[in-house]
């Protein structure tokens, strides 16, 4: 038995941030989540030239020098907040305002089971 909630996202170290100096030195450091990765972003910041996340399929998805990472960050967490909030649309044919596509009424269930036979 599990000890709480299960993560509902899981990362295998994949997402990278690349800190790129003037010296044309890069750094490449791996995390084991976008929160992770905006921490590290924001703590090197200032002595990098710029500072980059790179998603596991090696697409870059912030770049320092296009926007600062407190904006992106707060895009992100409003992105993630949408995703997880999103619900097919369902008309319930019995007017019940707590019937959804992914969690039917009662009514609607023994209406399944009813079609169903």
């Amino acid at each position: 038995m599990t000890r709480g909630l299960e993560p509902t996202e899981e990362y295998d170290g994949s997402i990278t941030v690349r800190l790129l100096t003037d010296e044309s030195r890069t750094e490449e450091l791996s995390c084991s989540s976008y929160e992770d990765a905006i921490e590290l972003v924001k703590r090197h910041r200032e002595s990098v030239t710029v500072a980059k996340i790179v998603a596991r399929d090696d697409a870059v998805v912030f770049t320092s020098a296009e926007m600062a990472i407190d904006d992106w960050e707060q895009a992100w967490k409003r992105e993630k907040r949408r995703l997880s909030v999103h619900v097919e649309p369902h008309d319930c044919p019995h007017d019940s305002i707590s019937c959804f596509a992914d969690d039917l009424c009662l009514d609607c269930q023994i209406d399944a089971v009813r079609d169903r036979d």
